[in-house]
């Protein structure tokens, strides 16, 4: 799983995710990816899936690019626990996705099979998502 190797601070206020993305918005490394079409939340287990998905799929051909990474960390209090107190102990990591951000790239197999690759990985992510292809220049 994805997660900082060190941070300045343990845990984190939620913030607002307002707007499209400005950076990451487009096919920069591989051929196809998939593209955030609304914000989101994806966890570093949904990452992880998604990526798994994409690797079974094309059989160790090509490269596989991940855009985006879980730095936010997430919090959570015992079960059981009456409120107040302060907040609770990070559980996990999480990366802040918003509308036009490409989340993964694929270079170097057949267009068909990256498109089956990309499709599988988007029925793992909780938000709304679409295949792009890049724009030849």
């Amino acid at each position: 799983m994805l997660a900082p190797n060190k941070t300045k601070f343990r845990k984190m206020q939620k913030g607002r995710l307002r707007g499209p993305a400005t950076r990451g918005a487009s096919v920069a490394f591989g051929e196809v990816g998939i593209k955030a079409m609304e914000h989101g939340k994806l966890t570093s287990q949904q990452i992880e899936a998604a990526r798994v998905a994409i690797m079974r799929h094309i059989k160790r051909g090509g490269k596989v690019w991940i855009r985006i990474f879980p730095d936010h960390p997430i919090t959570e209090k015992p079960a059981e626990v009456r409120q107040g107190k302060g907040k609770g102990a990070p559980v996990g990591w999480y990366a802040a996705v918003k509308p036009g951000r490409v989340l993964y790239e694929i270079k170097g197999v057949d267009m068909e099979v990256a498109k089956i690759a990309l499709t599988r990985a988007m029925h793992k992510l909780p938000i709304k998502t679409k295949i792009v292809v890049k724009e030849v220049a």
